[in-house]
């Protein structure tokens, strides 16, 4: 009974109730987005008041300007290219969102500072040829359009959540910039098919590569009848490897600049941490594997500490390659505007406080619009445990060290992404031979014979892979049936197969990567030739 002067909730009630919670999640939502835009624009500003601190005479304007696109350029590469170092680590489990950003911002800009160099091609890779660009301040402009059109790029590719190269989109930012200045024969074009042959180099690598150790792992350790044995035996094997590949690409690629080894030199350093790591943590492991359950989740557990380093390392050996894509050209025309001479110099010297924009770029813009490209790379194309997220993170790195060998351009950004779908795809070829041999099993039993294949599939799961081959051999020798107990048509257990392959491996996801791919030089070419005429018709008379 409704009592006297209290107003019983009716339906209407409840649902201007349920739109209200509806209005304020978006309005959180919203909250939280303006927060991250603000901080950029903090970010920004300062880089701006800094800059204008520094310039004096009239370049001064024009290295404001060019910091402050630096800037954003700094916050686009950390928003979408480090998502690549630890995406995995996240998607496995091996790290959290939040841990993964503290660890790739820090170490992301210690690579920048400690390793980043002292001097940078003002050229990216050979693109366009300085000597045909005559104009000091056209040059400028130049790498002003680029700069900018990369880093919108980047921007666009974030919004989207698609992982793509950031020094493709900066190539292509300065062919497109060259272009509008001064025609079609500024460009390299030798140089942009090697590059252009990346975009399938790359991947494919990076995919063979780490559904090679995946493979691996799965016949040594997981298809093993004892996996904690097998993992105890094998695990320090492979963190050995991961040390000695790991510590040779820091050598060669993140330690470069400021101290050089030749390439039979890094292997050897390598070979011995990996040794010596090889024999300090095997006691370690062998212990902790007596205490974990025989289990593919316990033995994954083995592969959580190397993860962690191996972000760690990728995100340094990153940050000292990589931050040239977004102060590289801010330097070039603070050496133009400040030596005097208006000369284009195919070398310029990187001041301390451009590399500090750049680092701290880096990490702002990671912390802020990162979590959007990782969780892709992480969780969103394929399922990731810590396994398939060390053969993603080997991948990634022999593929570099290789192919810096073999002078290959190649994209980390490619060999990372196609290190997750190798691991989906192999995923998808071992489950499909497993199902097609579930098939065979039953379609050898009597429809009501449900107690022998019950059984059969009990040892078969126990057996190993020898001991699987020998079991359907003899299957087929004595089986004389050949009924599908479940009676399934065949366009029935072919869409039954297409969904679950759709669950492996989001298709959506790869038709997306591989567009946004294919279209980051075009874009950004055709981006920075527009942004370049915009900024000459202001800055002409």
């Amino acid at each position: 009974m409704q009592r006297a002067g209290v107003r019983q909730p009716n339906r209407s009630d409840r649902v201007d109730l349920k739109h209200i919670n509806e209005i304020e999640r978006a309005t959180k939502r919203g909250r939280a987005e303006l927060f991250r835009i603000g901080m950029a624009l903090i970010f920004i500003v300062g880089v701006m008041l800094y800059a204008a601190m520094r310039g004096e005479g009239q370049g001064s304007l024009i290295l404001v300007v060019a910091a402050m696109i630096g800037g954003y350029m700094a916050m686009n590469i950390g928003a979408n290219d480090v998502a690549n170092n630890v995406g995995p680590a996240v998607g496995s489990k091996a790290l959290t969102l939040a841990g993964a950003l503290v660890i790739a911002a820090i170490f992301e800009a210690a690579g920048a500072l400690i390793a980043g160099g002292e001097v940078v091609g003002t050229i990216r890779s050979g693109i366009i040829d300085a000597g045909k660009i005559d104009d000091p301040y056209t040059f400028i402009w130049v790498m002003m359009a680029a700069l900018l059109a990369g880093a919108l790029w980047l921007n666009i590719a974030t919004a989207f959540g698609a992982p793509v190269s950031t020094t493709h989109s900066i190539v292509g930012a300065v062919l497109g910039a060259g272009i509008a200045a001064s025609g079609f024969g500024v460009a390299n074009w030798d140089t942009m098919g090697t590059i252009a042959a990346s975009w399938v180099i790359s991947p494919l690598m990076g995919g063979v590569i780490a559904a090679a150790f995946l493979y691996l792992i799965k016949r040594s350790i997981t298809y093993q009848p004892d996996m904690t044995t097998a993992a105890a035996r094998m695990v320090p094997l492979l963190v050995a490897l991961m040390v000695w590949a790991f510590s040779s690409y820091l050598l060669l690629k993140g330690l470069n600049k400021i101290w050089k080894v030749d390439f039979p030199t890094a292997l050897g350093i390598g070979l011995i941490l990996a040794v010596l790591v090889h024999f300090a943590i095997r006691p370690l492991i062998a212990a902790h594997s007596r205490r974990i359950g025989n289990s593919k989740q316990d033995v994954n557990r083995l592969f959580t500490l190397p993860l962690i380093f191996a972000a760690a390392l990728l995100s340094f050996a990153h940050g000292s390659n990589d931050v040239a894509n977004a102060v590289g050209p801010v330097a070039a025309i603070v050496d133009v505007v400040t030596s005097g001479a208006g000369a284009v110099s195919d070398k310029a010297p990187i001041p301390l406080w451009v590399m500090m924009i750049g680092a701290l770029g880096i990490a702002l813009g990671l912390g802020l619009f990162g979590p959007r490209v990782i969780r892709t790379v992480g969780s969103e194309i394929t399922e990731l445990d810590q396994m398939r997220a060390y053969c993603i993170a080997m991948a990634a790195t022999i593929t570099v060290i290789i192919a810096s060998q073999l002078g290959l351009p190649i994209s980390s950004t490619h060999v990372a992404v196609g290190g997750v779908f190798g691991v989906g795809f192999l995923r998808e070829y071992l489950k499909k031979n497993y199902s097609r041999m579930l098939g065979e099993i039953k379609m050898h039993h009597p429809e009501d014979d449900q107690a022998a294949i019950d059984a059969f599939m009990t040892r078969f799961s126990k057996a190993s892979i020898e001991e699987k081959g020998t079991m359907l051999a003899e299957l087929k020798q004595n089986a004389k049936q050949s009924l599908d107990p479940a009676h399934f048509s065949k366009m029935e257990r072919k869409g039954l197969r297409k969904v679950y392959r759709e669950e492996l491996v989001k298709r959506s996801q790869l038709l997306r990567i591989v567009a946004a791919w294919l279209i980051t030089v075009p874009a950004s070419a055709l981006m920075a030739a527009l942004l370049f005429f915009m900024i000459r018709g202001m800055m002409l008379p």
